[in-house]
Parts: C-alpha cells; structure tokens; sequence
C-alpha cells in the first residue's frame, strides 16, 4: 500500500440503507484516497442509546459493502473506539454527517475532522429492501422543547425530521436553517406536504386543530400533552385516526421510558399487594417571563405537568375514578400556582400535586396493601426506585437503564407503532388519554369559575 495514500474513516449504524447513507459514504470517499466505515453492533448501539434498529449488523456490513465504496469495513462495539481506531490505522480524516457537528471535535487532536453535509428529501426505498419506510416528520412550532425533539430524533433509527412549521414565517425559518431541516414554513398546509407524520410542540390550545388538520390528510400525529381539553376533541381525534388508517399518540414521555413500564410491573406483580394509594407530585419554580406564567387562560402548573401526575394514578388505579376535587393557589393573573386533585376510586385514593410557583417533593409513592413503591424526583424520568416493606431493614432497588432527556423513548414507539407494532398500545391507552382529557375538562371547567 502506498505510504501516502490518505486514508478516511467514518462510522455509523446504517440501519434501513438509503440514498442518505450512500451519499455520505460517497463525500467521505472523495475525501481521499482509501475509506474506512465502522459498523456498529446492535449492542453497542443499545448501549448508546440508538433505538429500533431493525438490519442485523451483518446485513448492514453487507449493505454498504454492495455500495463499492468502502475499501475496508470494521465492526465498532465499544465507547472510545474512534481514537483507537484512528491511531491503530493510520487515519488522516474523519469524516461523518453535519447533523452531528461539534459532536466529534475532540478527535482533532488525532487527525482532520470533517462534518459532511446531509443529503436533502432522503428516500425511503431507494437503495433498500425493507417493510419498513423511513418516517418523514415535520415539527410543528419551534420553542423550547423542539430542538430537544431533534436531538433525540437523531438516535431513533427509521426516522428524519425533515421541516419546521411555525405560523410566524421567521420563526421557521430561523429554526429551519439552525438545525439544517429540509423545508421551513408559515403554511401549516405546506408543512403537510413534505412529510408523512407530524410532532406537535405548539401551544397547549393549538393541539386539537392541528392533530385534526394533520390526520384529516392522513398524516401520523405525536401530539404534546395535554392532547385536547375536552373528552369531546379526544373521541373526535382517535376516531378520525381510526377512519384514516394512521397513528394518533400522546407525548407524554414518561409513559414509554423503561423505567416507568418497569415500575408499573413491580407495582402490578403484587409484591406490594393490592395498590390502595397513589400520590404523584411534579413541581418546578418557573420563571415570571415564561409562558406557563404569563398565559392567563392556557397556563399554569395542572395544564404544564398534570399529565405526568395523572399518568401513574390511571394506570394503577383505572379510568374509572368515582370523584374528583380540585384545590389550587391562584396567582394574581388567574393561572394556578400550585394545585392538589384528590381522587376517589371505588377501592383507592390518589393525589396529584403540580407547581410552576410553590416547590415541593417530587416524588412518587405507590401503597399497597404489604408495602409500598417510592421513586424519587425526578421520577417521570424513572432512573431508580425502591421497593419497601413494613420490615425497614427489607428495601429492594431498582435502577434501570435511562438514555438522554426520555424523548427518544417516545419517537421510537411512534415509529414502532405506525410500522404495525400493536404492543406498543400498552404504554398509553386510548382509553386513559381520553380519561386524562375528562380531568383537564373538568379543570378548566373550574378555573373558569374562579376567574369570574
């Protein structure tokens, strides 16, 4: 081999080979002389946080060895093999996608790094043969949480954010062109246009006319919480998912990470006895210029965070709760600082404690009949609980794994869904999302009556 042969590596998972891929490997050739492409294992991708691969790695191997370009193909399985890789083979250039740029500037110190540029309207079915389509998503509305929604997208296989839509064009725009989406637009119409599924992240009150829009054309919706007001809007909405063929889910991510699915099994094998008692709390001290804030009629902490509370209360306890009383600490503009709904079911009780003004212990304790659950804040993230009985000296601990903010717990079942997966049902039901918008009704119901 010549000596001065320059020589690039690039990595990545390969999943669903498409135009996308072939066309980074084709950039990353041109680079130089001979390519280098790691692989990676389905392990190493779990450990990661890479989920829903579908391709077997060797199929993968296979996929970009039809491609002609690699000149030699490896296998990555392990956290800090870039480095080692680099220096071992000799590399010049690393090269990989923009979308993870700055990710890798650390490998300067052993050779150039070059952040390539994505391939724009990437293809589901060019240069593949699967079942599965790679989801085409449009983000709807372009604050706080959107660029959170990207990151987390990035490590969900079978999916690409493609465009942006915010009703204020420059919004859009700005979001659009600092994340590198495909399209950008002030047209909610548009945006339907260049995707196949949408995630909502727009204020709470837009959240039923767009879901309705979007799944009027047959597009998929991931819609923010809380999906409707009313028990009304939310029938409507799954029954028109129903009629189009095509999948309606809530976000509420806690509901799909795996920990909280763990913590819900615990809870139900009986090791705690019959669950007679549920208290949920999720508080947080806001900012006076921020929208929960400020927003007279769609703000405050139950809109914000009710849905996290009421989450574990249905799934222990049911839909079917015989009363509900609402106490709240309103602020001067109306929202609600702090509010506690007391809960009555025929053989349990529950409480729901929320804050965006007043700080307490966000914890989340479950009672049984011979012990009890305690996981502590933040438990809608659910990194660990305990398990305790009446013997204080018998705790059993669970720490289950838990991969960046949870969102990509959420987009991976979105995706599983809409490719025909009917387990991924469980984790939210359509039935405790409608039971959910029946308590945020009566909410508003009553929020109504104090501001008069």
């Amino acid at each position: 081999m010549d000596i001065h042969m320059k020589k690039i590596i690039t990595y990545g998972t390969f999943d669903l080979f498409h135009e996308g891929h072939h066309n980074l490997l084709k950039r990353a050739r041109a680079l130089g002389d001979y390519l280098i492409v790691g692989v990676t294992t389905e392990y190493y991708d779990l450990q990661r946080g890479k989920l829903n691969v579908v391709d077997p790695v060797l199929k993968r191997v296979e996929n970009v060895r039809k491609t002609g370009l690699a000149d030699e193909i490896i296998i990555e399985d392990h956290e800090g093999q870039k480095p080692e890789d680099i220096q071992k083979l000799g590399v010049d250039i690393f090269a990989i996608g923009s979308d993870w740029a700055g990710a890798f500037d650390y490998l300067e110190q052993y050779c150039k790094v070059v952040y390539l540029e994505r391939t724009p309207r990437i293809s589901s079915s060019v240069l593949r043969e699967s079942r599965y389509p790679i989801l085409q998503l449009g983000v709807v509305g372009s604050g706080r949480i959107a660029p959170r929604f990207l990151a987390e997208a990035k490590m969900v296989s079978g999916i690409n954010v493609r465009a942006v839509y915010n009703p204020n064009e420059e919004s859009a725009a700005a979001f659009g062109q600092a994340h590198k989406l495909e399209a950008y637009s002030g047209s909610f119409h548009d945006l339907l246009q260049h995707v196949d599924a949408i995630y909502i992240a727009s204020p709470h009150e837009t959240h039923h006319l767009y879901a309705k829009q979007a799944l009027e054309e047959g597009r998929h919706v991931l819609c923010e919480k809380p999906l409707t007001f009313t028990v009304k809007e939310a029938r409507e909405l799954y029954a028109l998912a129903e009629e189009k063929d095509v999948v309606l889910m809530e976000g509420i991510k806690t509901a799909y990470c795996p920990g909280f699915m763990q913590m819900m099994n615990v809870a139900k094998s009986g090791i705690i006895g019959q669950v007679r008692d549920v208290e949920a709390c999720f508080s947080r001290i806001t900012a006076p210029a921020m929208r929960e804030m400020r927003d007279e009629q769609y703000g405050g902490a139950f809109l914000e965070f009710g849905s996290y509370t009421l989450l574990p209360i249905f799934k222990l306890l049911g839909c079917g709760y015989e009363d509900v009383t609402f106490q709240t600490i309103q602020a001067p503009n109306g929202i609600d600082l702090y509010t506690k709904l007391h809960f009555r079911f025929k053989e349990g009780l529950a409480l729901s404690k929320t804050g965006v003004g007043v700080k307490s212990e966000g914890q989340l304790v479950i009672g049984g009949t011979n012990g009890y659950i305690l996981a502590p804040s933040p438990w809608w993230l659910t990194r660990s609980f305990e398990v305790r009985f009446e013997d204080p000296g018998r705790i059993e601990r669970y720490s289950p794994k838990f991969l960046g903010d949870g969102l990509r717990y959420e987009i991976a079942y979105f995706v599983s869904k809409i490719n025909g997966d009917a387990r991924m049902s469980y984790c939210l039901t359509q039935e405790e999302s409608i039971a959910m918008a029946g308590v945020v009704e009566r909410f508003m119901e009553e929020r109504r009556k104090e501001q008069r």
